[in-house]
């Protein structure tokens, strides 16, 4: 996508603020935004904020005299690569299919010489209507790419189809339509992610306290690049990120297996937190007289360690370690022992497993890099971008 003009028309509707952060992973995957704000979706949106994220004018009146002496509208529409409409509203998809030219965006949307994408997003009623059923219809007749609205609960209070797809997938279309797949595109990796539970009884179990929060991050920002994501997971209450495949696992003998029934694979980042140890599961519920139980304890299968010796190894092997002091050397050693070639290490000793920030240090055969404390969001992308030029 490097180089190209991708020109955004937001539409009026609550998912408007997604097109904040499409915004980004366009930029970040080496793209160019210019905006078009309607009226309507400077009720959800503001200029301004499109104007930083995009580091370019945001275009909202069809009547602005210096655009128009230069003919602006056609100007935008023949200097893009791309024209994309998110959120696509009813009322916008209904113009488009009527060729109804009313303001700046539609202006555009009927001047353009250019490829078009829709993102619709609308309550599931409005979505299917005949009206809508049939103005869809006539725009992928005219050649518009009218994606399909993901499912789920929407702000309305409704369930359906109509929710407006998450940026990574909208991205993922972009990329598709410019004929620029992501540098991972052919590419699959693994990524572990959460906790795993080990049962006592019935009613107990042993845990930690990963939240999955990065490891999800990881999987989201590596799909994002054009992989194709296997995301075992242990029990989390987050939601599978858009085009990753989720197999959801509790124990650690369940995330070995589905960890090899995943293989072969590119790369594996194995970000979970997995107990050591499991005990004999009793049937009942353990009571509480007599005492404290007697557990009988065996030691999990070391999960990324066999991966590494494994003859389905796959050619990028990624460890993480969760330390409380010593972290850098903890990790060293770990990477030596694991077999595994990256190491990325961070100090749990705070609240790391469950905040949305993170800091670590990344730890490979040619040294440590020590990343300043960022999002886990940002980390996960930072991490995703050197997966890709290993395996570039």
């Amino acid at each position: 996508m490097r180089g190209k003009r991708i020109l955004l028309i937001v539409g009026g509707g609550i998912a408007a603020y997604k097109s904040a952060e499409l915004i980004r992973l366009i930029r970040k995957a080496g793209g160019k935004v210019t905006c078009v704000l309607t009226r309507s979706g400077a009720q959800f949106i503001t200029a301004m904020t499109l104007s930083a994220l995009s580091e370019n004018r945001v275009y909202t009146s069809l009547w602005d005299l210096k655009d128009e002496v230069e003919m602006g509208h056609i100007q935008l529409s023949r200097q893009a690569d791309l024209v994309v409409v998110c959120p696509a509203t009813a009322d916008l998809l209904a113009k488009m299919a009527g060729g109804i030219a009313d303001d700046l965006a539609t202006t555009i949307l009927l001047a353009t010489d250019k490829k078009v994408i829709a993102a619709p997003a609308m309550n599931v009623r409005m979505w299917q209507h005949a009206a809508t059923v049939r103005n869809v219809a006539q725009l992928r007749q005219d050649g518009v790419i009218v994606l399909e609205p993901d499912e789920g609960g929407m702000a309305c209070g409704e369930y359906g189809p109509g929710r407006l797809p998450e940026p990574a997938a909208l991205l993922e279309a972009i990329q598709a339509e410019l004929g620029t797949p992501g540098p991972l595109a052919d590419k699959h990796v693994i990524v572990t992610a959460g906790p795993t539970q080990e049962p006592i009884d019935p009613v107990r179990v042993i845990a930690n306290r990963s939240s999955g929060k990065q490891g999800y991050a990881i999987a989201e920002a590596l799909a994002a690049l054009g992989a194709r994501v296997t995301l075992v997971s242990g029990p989390t209450n987050l939601a599978a990120p858009d085009g990753v495949e989720r197999r959801n696992v509790e124990t650690a003998l369940e995330m070995q297996q589905a960890v090899d029934e995943a293989l072969p694979a590119d790369a594996a980042v194995m970000v979970a937190a997995v107990a050591d140890w499991r005990v004999d599961t009793a049937p009942n519920k353990l009571k509480k007289d007599g005492g404290p139980p007697s557990l009988n304890w065996s030691q999990n299968p070391d999960i990324l360690a066999e991966l590494a010796k494994s003859p389905k190894r796959p050619k990028l092997l990624i460890g993480f370690a969760a330390e409380t002091q010593s972290v850098v050397d903890a990790a060293k050693d770990k990477r030596k022992r694991k077999g595994c070639d990256w190491i990325v290490a961070n100090d749990v000793s705070g609240d790391v497993m469950g905040s949305d920030r993170n800091e670590v240090h990344l730890i490979t055969a040619n040294g440590t890099e020590s990343w300043p404390a960022a999002s886990k969001r940002s980390i996960a992308e930072m991490l995703a971008k050197r997966i890709a030029d290993a395996l570039a």
